[in-house]
């Protein structure tokens, strides 16, 4: 498995996810964990992300409503991962139904209650819709 260009393709997906494609930040995360250390099946993930991504690619979105809605999400998954007991967490906004800024990635620290895990998850999209209401004057806040 030395001979496979796997860092160089995850950098790749990542660049993709974050110019064009962010409904595939949740897989890139996945697969960003594995560099170290990979394995067929996760080589096989990647090939599946790529195949994806051929697919869609004449796919866009249209924007074209009079007022700017910024809508956002959040969400997490406590202690998801087994190997060392994180939390899972992501948060996506959407620009009058088109998704603008997603993200999905373990938290930095282990936390010992789900409302820790809450937190944390709110509070890192929360940094992210001011940066993204700055963006653009006329971007209003849904509810």
């Amino acid at each position: 498995m030395t001979d496979i260009p796997y860092t160089s393709v995850g950098g790749s997906i990542q660049y993709v996810v974050h110019c064009t494609k962010p409904d595939i930040t949740y897989a890139l995360s996945v697969i960003s964990r594995y560099q170290a250390c990979i394995g067929e099946e996760h080589w096989s993930t990647v090939k599946t992300i790529l195949k994806y991504l051929k697919r869609t690619k004449n796919m866009f979105l249209i924007y074209g409503c009079e007022e700017l809605i910024l809508e956002g999400y959040n969400d997490t998954s406590f202690q998801s991962d087994d190997d060392d007991a994180k939390s899972q967490s992501g948060f996506v906004f959407k620009l009058s139904g088109g998704v603008v800024a997603s993200k999905s990635a373990k938290q930095a620290t282990t936390t010992d209650s789900t409302i820790e895990t809450e937190y944390i998850a709110a509070s890192k999209a929360a940094e992210e819709a001011v940066w993204t209401k700055k963006l653009h004057p006329r971007v209003g806040c849904g509810t």
